[in-house]
């Protein structure tokens, strides 16, 4: 699709911890470019900020008249300014907004990733309809963010939507962020993996890993007994998690992103599990996936203002 090269566009960028995704947005919302590239975390901060600005360059030669909003893992402490709670750790403690305008020479907005997909899905996806939104991302992590009235909820903390680190049992398996137990460590594809490991070692005192995918699909299929426990916990923390939001906050929807989201009879399964667990006998929430794919981070990006 072809624009004037004088007109403004919205432009986001998706940090993840395995690509890092850009997307042009015209005036009404239609992703005009789309591009991504692969992180490479493993290859330290400096490896990631240089990705993020060849990325940025490539589509600045097209659209120079652009507003920039990047989405990343962790958030931005209201004091410092400096990225905490990031699950790509290298970036933790970094200026990222700062440095990030210093390397593309131009103003940007950075905003949790899960606070731009749920923005994304309350425009322009599966909670379009609604006016109070909780969006979930349960991928490689878990978080979580509120829209209001299409617009986003943050918190004097920048904490609002931190769903990921509320504690659903503090014996539980240690979590990154320091805590224990935290919902991201049963609700997220890294935690789902850890925990079958642990499995394993526990009653065979072997270590075999498997891939989330894998440990699902064998539970479904009856053809492991080990994956079939952990993913009938899995069910039981998502569904404890889920009612213990509605039960605080009691939103007109929750939509569900990330890989996870994608599981085979997930959906179903969830809404049973909170309807177990919520403090109401007339549960309604609708629990829908997402609409976007995997574009609703990037897309959210775009849109912060």
């Amino acid at each position: 699709m072809s624009i004037n090269s004088q007109t403004k566009v919205s432009m986001g960028i998706d940090l993840g911890g395995t690509k890092i995704e850009l997307a042009v947005l015209d005036a009404d919302k239609k992703i005009l470019l789309r591009k991504r590239i692969p992180t490479e975390a493993e290859r330290g901060a400096k490896h990631i900020l240089d990705q993020i600005k060849s990325l940025y360059l490539s589509a600045k030669a097209e659209f120079p008249h652009h507003s920039l909003g990047v989405g990343t893992p962790g958030s931005l402490s209201a004091s410092t300014g400096l990225l905490r709670n990031s699950n790509t750790v290298c970036l933790n403690g970094l200026p990222l907004k700062r440095t990030l305008e210093e390397s593309l020479g131009c103003e940007i907005t950075i905003e949790n990733d899960a606070n731009c997909f749920a923005l994304a899905e309350a425009t322009l996806g599966a909670g379009k309809a609604y006016d109070f939104i909780f969006g979930v991302i349960m991928g490689t992590g878990c978080g979580g963010g509120w829209i209001f009235n299409k617009q986003l909820r943050k918190g004097p903390q920048h904490l609002a939507g931190e769903w990921g680190h509320m504690v659903l049992d503090p014996r539980g398996l240690p979590c990154f962020c320091g805590h224990s137990g935290c919902v991201e460590t049963y609700i997220s594809g890294s935690g789902v993996e850890r925990h079958y490991a642990q499995e394993i070692q526990t009653k065979s005192n072997q270590n075999q890993a498997l891939s989330c995918e894998t440990i699902f699909k064998q539970a479904l299929r009856g053809q492991n007994p080990a994956a079939e426990k952990v993913v009938s916990e899995f069910y039981e923390r998502l569904g404890q998690a889920v009612a213990n939001l509605i039960n605080a906050f009691d939103p007109d929807v929750i939509v569900l992103g990330g890989g996870l989201s994608n599981i085979e009879g997930l959906l179903e399964k969830c809404r049973n599990s909170v309807a177990d667990k919520v403090f109401t006998t007339e549960f309604s929430t609708p629990i829908v996936r997402h609409e976007l794919g995997d574009s609703a981070g990037v897309i959210g990006a775009a849109l912060l203002k």
